[in-house]
């Protein structure tokens, strides 16, 4: 079985999530694939930009999740592992790469049940856990 490694965020501004619409229709995280001597962190925030257009964000230290899941293309059946960071802004406006229809920032309980799948839905649940565990110091 192929296996595939990308690195998403759950982006917070404020008490809002982001989530973008993808074009085969879900609605999901900023995701995609390191390029070359890129570390976890760099492709993330490289993520970000070329998704959103956003480039004054801060990772959150401290959270650092994983989520697996299986799909199919072109035949074949991939693993992929999804390393998920949080990720901090106070832009509110979102310029959207080819990859995306659109997008929403949305509290946590719409947020939950706007994202399409489960991995994004439980790093959404980790990150409010995460946030409110630690109030004073993140917002």
């Amino acid at each position: 079985m192929k296996r595939e490694h990308s690195i998403a965020a759950v982006v917070i501004n404020g008490n809002q999530y982001l989530l973008l619409k993808y074009g085969l229709g879900h609605w999901g995280l900023v995701k995609g694939h390191k390029e070359k001597g890129e570390t976890d962190e760099e492709t993330i925030m490289r993520e970000l930009m070329e998704e959103t257009g956003i480039s004054k964000a801060s990772i959150i230290k401290g959270f650092k999740e994983e989520f697996n899941y299986h799909f199919k293309f072109k035949g074949s059946t991939i693993f992929k592992t999804v390393i998920c960071y949080l990720i901090k802004t106070n832009i509110n406006k979102v310029v959207l790469s080819y990859e995306h229809s659109d997008y929403k920032w949305l509290p946590y309980e719409k947020a939950i049940k706007k994202a399409t799948f489960d991995g994004p839905k439980m790093m959404i649940e980790k990150a409010r856990n995460f946030l409110t565990g630690n109030l004073d110091t993140f917002l």
